[in-house]
């Protein structure tokens, strides 16, 4: 199953009638991974029928509001629901400040833990790996310290190729191994070169997510390839001078960042309640960077297709 990106807010600053502030799911296998939490997310989710269970990570790219007003409700929802694993909350330092001085002075009793990792806004940095994916951030240019997330799968396990074990009497013991890429070596001291026993695994894919930032090339090197790129496009390129007053970026240039980066698709969002007709910032993306979608709250892309 290839990862699943749910768009839930796409909005910049306020929200309008059909428009939330910043938030997404990436679903890949069995866990899923909120990336920035904006004000509405919880109705959001319940519009889209997905499940804050399940939710193991939730990244958190800065501290202006439209990025995590709705983090401390969704994190008591989940306390109230009986959640007890573990949740992995990533995001600027002062972020665990502030949470716990709302969790501290609301009164706010969580069945489950918290394990803060804090990002660092000044070089790219590993952040976190399970068995299903690694999280690293980068530095993104805005009026605040901001990162950017890079979420990769990690490398899937060979396939064995049923008709070769048996015809090499190759051991159930040993199956793992071969997933790993072991070769196998017979009771007569012979080596089965690992390819002849395995079939190769499927692909894994890439997801980069970049917040609010003025139009960068320097992060190019940290999201280069990815197959999909999430970047922000706040205003049409008439209005550039506001872009950079503000550290936002057009949708022509989010569609030159793809193009840099050589990413296989972009989606853009972060946009400006000035617009009602998306459609005019994805066709100036478009100009640019060709394979290029909106984030439309509802949509689920799978990343790879």
């Amino acid at each position: 199953m290839k990862p699943e990106l749910y768009i839930l807010g796409s909005n910049s600053a306020t929200p309008t009638r059909d428009r939330h502030p910043t938030a997404q799911i990436l679903r890949i296998g069995s866990s899923k991974i909120m990336i920035d939490c904006g004000e509405g997310t919880q109705n959001q989710l319940l519009k889209y029928g997905l499940r804050h269970t399940g939710i193991t990570h939730i990244c958190i790219s800065h501290l202006h509001g439209d990025h995590y007003f709705g983090l401390i409700g969704l994190l008591s929802s989940m306390s109230l629901s009986g959640r007890k694993d573990t949740l992995y909350l990533i995001g600027p330092p002062a972020l665990n400040e502030i949470i716990n001085l709302q969790i501290t002075h609301g009164a706010i009793s969580l069945n489950f833990s918290i394990d803060f990792i804090a990002t660092n806004p000044n070089q790219p940095s590993f952040v976190t790996q399970t068995n299903l994916f690694s999280i690293e951030s980068f530095p993104l240019k805005h009026r605040i310290h901001c990162t950017g997330f890079l979420i990769k799968e990690l490398p899937k396990e060979l396939h064995i190729n049923l008709e070769a074990i048996q015809f090499y009497k190759v051991p159930i013991s040993l199956l793992n191994d071969l997933k790993k890429g072991a070769d196998f070596i017979t009771e007569n001291g012979e080596t089965i070169a690992n390819h002849l026993l395995t079939t190769p695994a499927h692909s894994s894919y890439s997801y980069a997510f970049c917040s609010d930032t003025i139009y960068d090339p320097e992060i190019v090197p940290y999201i280069k390839n990815v197959d999909l790129l999430y970047h922000e496009a706040t205003f049409m390129k008439n209005l550039e001078e506001r872009a950079q007053l503000y550290y936002h970026s057009t949708a022509e240039q989010a569609g030159k960042i793809a193009q840099q980066a050589n990413v296989k698709k972009l989606i853009i969002g972060h946009f400006s309640s000035r617009y009602d007709n998306l459609e005019m910032l994805l066709k100036e993306a478009q100009e640019v960077f060709e394979n290029t979608v909106l984030a439309l709250e509802g949509n689920m892309i799978t990343i790879g297709e």
